[in-house]
């Protein structure tokens, strides 16, 4: 899911580098020393998930895991996943680096958006079947608002990218199933063996 270099218009690359570059001062902000072996683990594990692909139909698919990312990073997901991209456009030629912020944007923002969410519905309960379905189902629609802001970046780069645009959502169809399956059993994981990765409820955090 990643936008190649020549394919969209410097409106969109400077409103995506603009907003990246927004997140990326936030995540950094915000993120606590301690926090860098997390957020370097993260960044590897979505480094490593977009590498390997799967044939599906004319194509190929990969997991992407940028829930997974954001429920766990929060805003440091903008960082993490914009090394991550980095170094994929630097080592692979997947994306570019004038098309970084976009892509940065495309996964990292619905990412930290599945943190809030997360948050204010973590409290309502802790079993691990509630963690499993409330990641798993926040992962698959982290992947789907992926799809749609890459969708409306190739709509807004021209009406000769609509047909390409339309096609994305459908094709990760099956990246939408496999990342919430795959983030809601990494989130009972962590919920037995390291709660504390795990972003508290709004309810703990304001004690």
């Amino acid at each position: 899911m990643h936008v190649c270099e020549g394919v969209l218009g410097w409106p969109v690359l400077a409103a995506g580098g603009a907003v990246a570059a927004a997140g990326v001062a936030i995540g950094l902000r915000r993120m606590q020393v301690e926090d860098t072996p997390k957020t370097a683990m993260l960044a590897a594990v979505f480094f490593v998930a977009s590498l390997v692909h799967v044939p599906f139909g004319p194509g190929s698919v990969h997991l992407i895991l940028n829930g997974l990312a954001g429920i766990v990073l929060g805003w440091a997901a903008f960082p993490a996943l914009a090394v991550a991209l980095f170094l994929q456009a630097v080592l692979f030629q997947f994306g570019g680096l004038a098309v970084l912020g976009v892509n940065t944007v495309v996964m990292a923002l619905p990412g930290v958006a599945a943190y809030y969410v997360f948050r204010a519905l973590y409290g309502t309960g802790r079993g691990p079947m509630c963690v499993f379905v409330l990641a798993g189902v926040l992962a698959a629609g982290t992947v789907l608002c992926s799809g749609l802001l890459l969708t409306g970046a190739l709509a807004w780069g021209g009406r000769a990218f609509l047909r390409v645009a339309g096609g994305i959502v459908t094709t990760h169809m099956p990246v939408l199933v496999a990342d919430g399956l795959v983030t809601g059993a990494a989130a009972v994981f962590l919920l037995k063996v390291r709660p504390d990765v795990l972003p508290p409820s709004r309810r703990e955090s304001r004690r």
